[in-house]
């Protein structure tokens, strides 16, 4: 592909304007076809077709699942990998369950093993770690992909700025096994707010508005501008910078280095949990987070509903519009035609990346 060089005015004019060199602002289709060569054949191996946890205000724990199953026998486990732990209840195999406040001792977090009577089982977790001074760390785990496999839970984390983590937040990454942390924000931002993280966790930059790479795009920056401030102004978007900032990261070649590296920080991480975050996590983690759910095949609509969730997480309903999202995937399919190729070409992840993210991070 073709990559073009701009006047440096016009790139102040089309970057500026967005999330590429700007720090964010705090602030129901049928399942889309598997995506990056995941096949659509689905499998029995879990046999469940939804399952979710949460924490309820108090601290107790509501579980909900779907499956074939007869029987669905639940424990409580402080780790996703154990076998054993405290047994809660057994229910249908299309069932609820409540786990009251005090019925589980106190914990860095739950985790809940669904055991079916037939079939391998699952293990779900409420997806917020309840870090008060990054609100929108969350687990991107325990979403179902269109092949019937699930993203495994306490393995990769996105998050906000993690320059405030009191000692006891820093025990609880501690206690989740997190040994990896990609910061995808600039210069100025990681200069301003460090990250402040316990002893033993790795630092990696993977800064999406870098210019080392130089200033070059793969389209014409100046049409892209053009074309976001169209679209963001036919959505009614509440924020036209941020409209421009995410095609900007599919068309800006130096966010190709940072998404590339992001991947292969996660697929080689095999010491723990990787968690990769920007300012408010919300519009360059929103776009990572959509490019690894997307690999792992996990479909549109449930990439759309994670991506969402930042308002609630962030306590902001208008921390992002789902106009955004939509166009930075516009902007792959104008520039690669389809996804694959634009992890492949754009993101320059190998086919042994891919391999490696998948046999990790999902099961079956």
């Amino acid at each position: 592909m073709r990559t073009h060089r701009i006047t440096h005015a016009a790139v102040l004019a089309a970057l500026l304007a967005g999330t590429v060199l700007v720090p964010p602002a705090v602030a129901a289709s049928a399942d889309a076809p598997a995506t990056a060569g995941a096949t659509a054949t689905a499998r029995t191996t879990v046999p469940f077709t939804a399952a979710t946890a949460r924490r309820t205000a108090d601290g107790g724990h509501t579980l909900s699942w779907s499956s074939p199953a007869g029987s669905v026998t639940v424990t409580a486990v402080t780790s996703p990998d154990a076998t054993t732990g405290v047994p809660v209840g057994t229910a249908p195999g299309t069932g609820s369950l409540t786990v009251p406040a005090g019925t589980l001792p106190e914990a860095g977090r739950w985790y809940f093993r669904l055991t079916p009577d037939s079939g391998s089982p699952l293990v779900v977790a409420d997806r917020s770690l309840a870090i008060a001074s990054a609100r929108n760390f969350r687990d991107i785990g325990g979403y179902r992909t269109a092949d019937g496999r699930w993203v495994r839970s306490g393995l990769v984390y996105r998050s906000g700025k993690l320059n405030s983590l009191t000692d006891e937040e820093q025990q609880r990454l501690v206690s989740q096994r997190v040994t990896l942390d990609v910061d995808l924000r600039n210069a100025i931002e990681r200069h301003d707010a460090p990250d402040r993280l316990p002893a033993g966790v790795k630092y990696q930059v993977a800064d999406v508005a870098s210019l080392s790479h130089g200033i070059r795009f793969h389209d014409s920056a100046l049409m892209t501008l053009a074309e976001a401030i169209a679209a963001g102004l036919f959505s009614g978007s509440s924020d036209l910078g941020q409209s421009i900032g995410y095609p900007f990261m599919v068309n800006f070649v130096g966010a190709d280095y940072a998404f590339h590296d992001l991947l292969t920080a996660v697929a080689t991480n095999d010491s723990g949990a990787t968690v990769f975050h920007c300012s408010a996590g919300k519009d360059r983690t929103g776009w990572g987070t959509a490019v690894l759910l997307t690999l792992l095949g996990v479909p549109r609509e449930t990439v759309e509903a994670d991506f969402l969730a930042s308002n609630e997480y962030t306590g902001n309903p208008k921390a992002v519009e789902l106009s955004w999202l939509r166009s930075a995937f516009a902007e792959v399919d104008k520039l690669y035609g389809d996804f694959d190729t634009y992890v492949r070409k754009g993101l320059r992840v190998d086919d042994a990346t891919v391999a490696a993210l998948r046999a990790t991070l999902l099961t079956g």
